[in-house]
């Protein structure tokens, strides 16, 4: 019995020794955080920050150890916002009375743009000490001031403002610190003010060089990184200096990555300047959706970024989700069903391309979902009927758009209706004559009507157009070769594609038939195999055709 009663004891002396130091190291604290508020001294900024973690190491449960330490970081610039306002939250819970504790959440909040949750603590500190309430009246006044300046102002916050101004100022004589707080407050919206004015009058005369400096000198001199990095990186997408604009965002998010509206800059110009970058971009739209943005603009953008990373599950989902908020857009239809045929889930492709056609909300765009919906008709269910019924859709809705006579065209050849096929490549060339794919199409059919001279004349027009259209001078040198006989001709115009394209099997093979009719046997079978060597990787003919091309050289 004695020895139980003594570890009991022994315990129990043990927990007053902790709180004892606790209590202790936080004494000190608070005498090197006076003496660095009055003085501004590093040394006693550190040792009022090693002091308090002392104090929560013996006791973790002391509150104001945890709002002070957060603020006194945040001067050092070792937390950001976020981990500042948690540490402010815990000593909420520690202490839900402490109106101290209410103040510093409330002023971190404001400085995160959290407005209503930040006048929702001030008033709060008021409520739990009325008598002392002079820095929660003039922190309330100040985060009105900032609310009105960042939104819209109104009555409403002025009048609200100059309540808590007047009512504060009248109380400030019994709350000694609310003073040194004035006056911190004071010097620092003017430092502010003054840099506002000076950036605001250099932007105006567009001497960017200069304002970018100020506001540099700017967030050194008043910590607020947020808003000059931000305005650094405005004025530098004005100047088409993406690089650093991106760069500045950045530095004003690591402030505070709660700014929406920064949030939308830095993903933006990810997506505009930097389309390889998927990852910033999608990092700041999955920031805003956590942060309660339930925009469907976000979703959508969500989606073309994981297209763009092939990652079409996360895709599909994000403009479903997209649909969701919005199930009538049919651009956010459209959307969904080209990730889908991507993902190759082509019946529900079609259902979403249907129901934005249906919408229309312009004749051009609509005519090119109508095409998309053919290409999937034609190439994929083999239904040319539909596909050609889609196309004639198209039409009707934009009879300028030439490609869609290109497509109808290659459908009326496939067909074997060539006369219908020239008449649409005509049409897609009247529409753009400066297209050299349309003239090698319709070129390619006049060959099959065996109007030689039209199609040479075609193919001439397409390799006007584009003296590498390496496809042209390979389906000309044909018409000379297996048309006209001109071996000479056909023989240079083989060879001219292989120099534009050295791995076009195509031209390798007819060149390989020219020399051998030219009886250049071992020449025609180098063709030949490098034909079939390249036919391996590109497969555009059968390789048996090659082969009985190649060994019917040795027959005898």
């Amino acid at each position: 019995m004695f020895e139980e009663k003594t570890e009991n004891t022994f315990k129990e002396d043990e927990h007053i020794d902790f709180d004892s130091m606790a209590q202790n190291h936080l004494e000190e604290a608070r005498q090197f955080h006076e003496r660095y508020l009055i003085k501004g001294s590093r040394n006693d900024l550190d040792s009022a920050v090693d002091s308090y973690i002392d104090a929560i190491k013996f006791n973790p449960n002391i509150a104001e150890a945890y709002y002070r330490l957060a603020s006194l970081l945040w001067d050092k610039g070792e937390i950001n916002l976020s981990s500042a306002i948690e540490q402010c939250k815990s000593a909420i819970h520690l202490s839900p009375s402490n109106s101290n504790a209410r103040i510093y959440a409330g002023y971190f909040l404001e400085m995160a743009k959290q407005y209503d949750e930040a006048e929702k603590e001030f008033k709060e500190a008021i409520k739990l000490n009325p008598l002392k309430s002079a820095r929660s009246r003039l922190s309330l006044a100040s985060m009105y001031i900032d609310k009105m300046h960042d939104t819209n102002i109104n009555a409403k916050d002025i009048s609200s403002s100059l309540y808590y101004m007047l009512s504060g100022g009248l109380s400030i004589a019994l709350d000694y610190p609310s003073i040194k707080m004035l006056y911190k407050n004071i010097s620092k919206n003017i430092s502010v003010m003054f840099y506002d004015v000076l950036g605001n009058f250099l932007e105006k005369t567009k001497n960017y060089s200069m304002a970018v400096k100020a506001y540099d000198i700017a967030a050194n001199s008043t910590g607020r990184n947020e808003i000059y990095y931000q305005k650094i990186g405005d004025i530098n997408i004005k100047n088409e200096a993406a690089d650093v604009a991106k760069t500045s965002y950045k530095k004003a998010l690591e402030t505070n990555p709660y700014n929406k509206e920064l949030l939308f800059k830095l993903a933006t110009v990810s997506q505009v300047y930097f389309e390889e970058d998927t990852a910033t971009a999608i990092d700041c739209y999955s920031k805003l959706l956590e942060l309660g943005e339930n925009n469907p603009q976000i979703y959508y953008e969500l989606g073309h970024l994981y297209l763009k990373k092939e990652d079409f599950i996360n895709s599909i989902n994000a403009f479903k989700l997209a649909l969701e908020r919005d199930e009538e857009n049919p651009f956010y239809h459209n959307a969904l069903a080209y990730a889908l045929v991507r993902a190759e889930q082509y019946e529900e492709a079609c259902d979403h391309y249907k129901f934005a056609i249906d919408k229309n909300p312009d004749a051009e765009w609509t005519a090119i979902v109508c095409q998309a919906v053919a290409s999937l008709y034609h190439k994929v269910f083999g239904d040319t009927d539909t596909a050609m019924d889609f196309l004639k859709t198209a039409i009707i809705l934009d009879e300028k758009n030439d490609e869609v006579f290109l497509e109808l065209g290659d459908i009326y050849n496939e067909c074997e209706d060539i006369d219908s096929a020239i008449k649409s490549y005509c049409e897609a060339i009247k529409l753009n004559p400066k297209n050299p794919i349309a003239y090698n199409k319709c070129a390619m059919a006049l060959w099959q009507k065996d109007y030689l001279e039209e199609a040479i004349i075609a193919y001439h027009k397409a390799i006007g157009i584009d003296p590498d259209y390496y496809t042209a001078y390979n389906n000309l040198g044909v018409i000379y070769l297996d048309g006209i006989r001109n071996l000479k001709e056909a023989e240079k115009l083989f060879n001219t594609a292989i120099s534009l394209k050295n791995d076009y099997v195509m031209a390798h093979f007819n060149l390989g038939r020219v020399l051998e009719e030219k009886g250049q046997n071992i020449e025609a079978a180098k063709s030949y195999q490098k034909a079939l060597e390249l036919n391996e990787i590109e497969a555009e003919l059968d390789s048996e055709d090659i082969r009985e091309k190649l060994f019917g050289l040795f027959e005898v």
